[in-house]
Parts: structure tokens; C-alpha cells; sequence
């Protein structure tokens, strides 16, 4: 890439478009698989083990490579660092699709080892780049990576229509990791000044004797367990309902969508206020009650349950949010950032395989129903703590 690796990005309008691009490339490797998981697995042969493995590389990946961003920061500079893990995003997406189950999950773990890349970085660049107007750009990148993987769900059925065939289907959404690959690299060439690095390891020793970033950390563990149960196995019961494909991908696909109005007006609300904690109670609580109403009565008003779940998982932005509003600079930020996604997901990935082996073990969704909203019970009191004004 053109940009020196210790320069700081400057944050001129094409840089924002490409922070947006690269965002909406953070979902669609995992929300488009869920539409098509059933067939996929008999295609290839593979047990109902082997989706719930599935669908957990993700958030085994995220908190495996997440350790490993900061320093890919350092080494290749936070620009290189973004774009080298679209890269590797788009390795791994044409990797999934050219063989049997294991290459499956060799490829889908590549492409979350990209993934976890941005996921981190993302939030520092915003705090480099746009110091000055962070509430802005985390709705810009936040609305983004939602729209991605709304889009991805809903149209990979539609897709699949077209083409024909799992494998073209998936191997597809390369082409907008690759567009967005061209569009950072235009958008990261103008740089400033040397800004400060991402936290070195002294520092990351210091979060990791803090009492609130392990709060936070937490806090970003369960939500994200409860996000990617719904984004891995929504669509699923939706079926297991009784409910057609087609309709399953389109609730999946509205359950994403539903986050957006809720990002662009109440996440811009929350990250402005002095305190986040009502914020982030209201929304983890509309994930109880869509949880709770999937579990009661599935089939009456589908589309609400997904309203419900969507408008609660507004809470990720907060969540995201928070390591540029508890942290004073761009290198606590890293840390921080590092640390809740790093040991983060390594929480959360017992939430989509251990709501997996639950239905696996029942033959039902009411016992993981059950789960997931315990899961989000604690998320609430958590993020309660957690939203109060502080730093770490």
C-alpha cells in the first residue's frame, strides 16, 4: 500500500467511504451462510456437529486473531494492517468453496482471521483518524457493517436463484471485499504526522489488571455470543418452525435491518450522553423479549420476534463505542479494543456451538432458547455497569 507504515491517516471524506467499505465487509462471510447452512451441510455430507463447529469459527477466530491485530499494526502500520485483512478476507471466502467440509472450515476461518483484523482496527482508525467526531463515524461504520451483513442474508437466497449452486453463491461475495480492498487503498494515501501506536505490550499488561476493561470485556463477550447465535442459527428456527426458506432468509435478513434506525438515531444519542447505561439496558431488554416471544409462541408474529432481536442488537455499536469512550488515547484504545475482542469472542464462541449441541442433544429450541436468553440477562446487567462514565 502507498501509505508509509508509521504515518497517521488523515480523515478526508474518501477515507470515511473506505472505513464504510471495509465495515460492510465484516458480516456477510458469516450472515450469508446461515440461509443456506441446511443444504451446505448435506452437500457435503456433514453432521449437525459440524454446523454448530461452523458456526462457531467465527468467534473462535475473532478472539484467536484479535490478540494478533495490534501487533499487525505495528509491524505493517494501521493502514497496511486494515487492508492486509481484506486480503486475507477475500483468501478466505473463495478458500471456503473449493472443497469438502474441513476446507469449509479452513476457509471460514481465514476469512474470520481477516475479519477479526477490522473488527479491532476499525475502532482506531476512527479514534486516529476523526478524533473529533467518533459518535459520526461510529454510526457510519456501525450502520455499514449492518446494511453488509442485512444485504448478505437476503440476498444470497435471491443470489443463489440467479446463479445457481452453494458454492458460485458464496464464492461471490469476494467481489465486495475486493472493492473494498481498492477503495482503502485510494482512501489511506494522504497521511499526517506520526499519531500515537497502537498499545504496546507494557500497556496491554496494564488494561489487563483493570477491573473495568474486564467488565467491558465481558460485556462484549455475551453480546457477541448472543449476536451470533442469532446471525448463525436465526434463520434456522425460523424454519424449524415451520417456515419456508425463503421467508426464514427475509426475517434473518430484517432482524439485521432492524439494527440500522436504531444505529443511526439512538446510538448517536447514547454515545453523546454522559452515561450509556439505560441505553444499553433498553436495548439488551428487547432482546429478552423477542427471545422470550420466539420461545412462547414462534409462528404468531415472526416478524416482530425479529424486529425485536434486531433493534436489541443496536447494543453492538454501544459496545463498539465504548473502547474510544472509556480510553483517553488511540493507543489504550488499541489495547482495549485487542483485549474485549480478543478474550471477547472466546466467550462468545460457546454461545452459537453450545446453542447448537443443545438442539443437537433435545431434538428442540426451547432449551436453547432458554440459554440465550439467560445469556442476555447478564449482558443487561453488565452493560449497565459498564455504561457508566469512567476510564479505564
Amino acid at each position: 500500500m502507498a501509505v508509509e507504515r508509521n504515518a497517521a491517516m488523515v480523515g478526508t471524506p474518501l477515507l470515511m467511504v473506505g472505513v464504510a467499505l471495509a465495515a460492510a465487509n465484516l458480516r456477510p462471510a458469516i450472515t450469508t451462510v446461515g440461509p443456506l447452512l441446511d443444504e451446505v451441510r448435506r452437500s457435503l455430507g456433514a453432521s449437525l456437529l459440524w454446523a454448530s463447529v461452523l458456526t462457531a469459527v467465527p468467534t473462535l477466530c475473532f478472539g484467536i486473531a484479535a490478540a494478533a491485530a495490534p501487533l499487525a499494526a505495528r509491524k505493517l502500520g494501521l493502514a497496511r494492517a486494515v487492508g492486509a485483512g481484506l486480503v486475507v478476507l477475500t483468501a478466505g471466502l473463495l478458500l471456503r468453496v473449493v472443497g469438502g467440509p474441513w476446507v469449509m472450515l479452513a476457509g471460514t476461518f481465514v476469512a474470520a482471521s481477516g475479519i477479526a483484523l477490522g473488527n479491532v482496527l476499525i475502532p482506531v482508525v476512527v479514534k486516529q483518524a476523526f478524533p473529533t467526531r467518533i459518535p459520526l463515524l461510529t454510526t457510519v461504520y456501525t450502520v455499514a457493517l449492518m446494511v453488509g451483513g442485512g444485504v448478505g442474508a437476503a440476498a444470497t437466497p435471491w443470489l443463489q436463484e440467479q446463479i445457481g449452486g452453494w458454492r458460485v453463491t458464496l464464492a461471490a461475495w469476494s467481489l465486495l471485499s475486493i472493492g473494498a480492498l481498492l477503495v482503502w487503498v485510494a482512501g489511506t494515501r494522504r497521511t499526517g504526522l506520526l499519531g500515537a501506536s497502537p498499545a504496546a505490550p507494557a500497556e496491554r499488561t496494564l488494561l489487563l489488571r483493570s477491573p473495568l476493561a474486564w467488565l467491558i470485556t465481558g460485556f462484549f463477550g455475551l453480546q457477541a455470543a448472543g449476536s451470533y447465535v442469532l446471525m448463525g442459527w436465526a434463520a434456522n428456527v425460523f424454519t424449524g418452525a415451520g417456515i419456508s426458506k425463503q421467508e426464514s432468509g427475509l426475517l434473518l435478513a430484517l432482524l439485521v435491518a432492524a439494527a440500522l434506525p436504531v444505529t443511526m438515531v439512538v446510538v448517536p444519542a447514547a454515545m453523546r450522553s454522559r452515561s450509556q447505561s439505560w441505553w444499553i439496558a433498553g436495548l439488551v431488554g428487547l432482546e429478552i423479549v423477542g427471545t422470550i416471544g420466539m420461545l412462547v409462541s414462534p409462528t404468531s408474529v415472526p416478524w416482530l420476534w425479529s424486529l425485536l432481536w434486531g433493534a436489541g442488537m443496536g447494543v453492538f455499536p454501544i459496545a463498539l463505542g465504548l473502547f474510544a469512550l472509556r480510553t483517553r488515547t488511540a493507543a489504550e484504545t488499541a489495547g482495549i479494543s485487542a483485549m474485549s475482542q480478543g478474550f471477547g469472542y472466546l466467550i462468545a464462541i460457546g454461545g452459537p456451538f453450545l446453542f447448537g449441541v443443545l438442539h443437537g442433544s433435545t431434538g428442540g429450541w426451547a432449551v436453547p432458547m432458554v440459554m440465550l436468553t439467560v445469556v442476555f440477562a447478564v449482558d443487561l446487567v453488565l452493560g449497565f455497569v459498564v455504561g457508566r462514565p469512567r476510564y479505564v
